[in-house]
């Protein structure tokens, strides 16, 4: 399987060569660093080619690296059941980067494209309904991002006295918890759950 998929990398690379940026394959699979501006044409490439045909669209999503100056990657999984294959795309881009939808091409990529919007806050170009999925209307942030805070910005509740659902700051209390820094070699004073069934014996 490993050879087949280095012989379709290499056809790839020979075919495309103004959108292979370069590839690989590791753990069985086929992996295409693709150039951002060209990945709609190389999706279609993908499509139509007789040595590929890879005609469905597994998953789109994306991976956050803060720390590089292209920050994100967009990720494509693509899967040939005519040649029984798979190729992940990676396409790294910048923040303010807007990407090319592929919804003309595969369709089913309408709310994966929205859902990467949501968690990432990654703008597709072309897209025909690019909006939240996932989160509620009034949210902020984008929560896929790692420098999303784990508690969120906001919090949701019933209020009685309102009758409505309102929105307030994330405020962690901290006065309910009970620390014990006893060692657990040492034994409490108090009864562990489940020890009462031992005493009874």
């Amino acid at each position: 399987m490993s050879e087949a998929l280095k012989e379709l990398g290499a056809h790839i690379e020979a075919r495309r060569p103004d959108c292979v940026l370069g590839w690989d394959v590791s753990h069985g699979e086929l992996n295409v660093d693709v150039a951002p501006a060209n990945i709609l044409g190389f999706v279609e490439f993908l499509k139509a080619d007789q040595s590929c045909k890879f005609s469905s669209l597994v998953d789109i999503t994306a991976v956050d690296y803060p720390d590089r100056p292209k920050r994100f990657d967009m990720v494509y999984h693509l899967l040939s059941m005519y040649q029984n294959q798979r190729i992940r795309l990676r396409v790294s881009i910048r923040e303010e980067d807007v990407v090319p939808s592929i919804i003309g091409i595969h369709p089913s990529a309408n709310w994966f494209e929205r859902e990467v919007f949501d968690m990432f806050g990654i703008l597709f170009s072309g897209h025909p309904d690019l909006r939240r999925i996932l989160t509620d209307y009034g949210f902020r942030g984008y929560p896929l991002r790692k420098d999303f805070p784990t508690t969120g910005y906001t919090e949701v509740r019933y209020d009685e006295v309102e009758k409505r659902v309102v929105y307030e700051p994330v405020s962690l209390v901290q006065e309910y918890r009970q620390f014990d820094f006893m060692s657990p070699w040492e034994g409490a004073e108090y009864i562990l759950p489940g020890d009462e069934k031992q005493e009874a014996k």
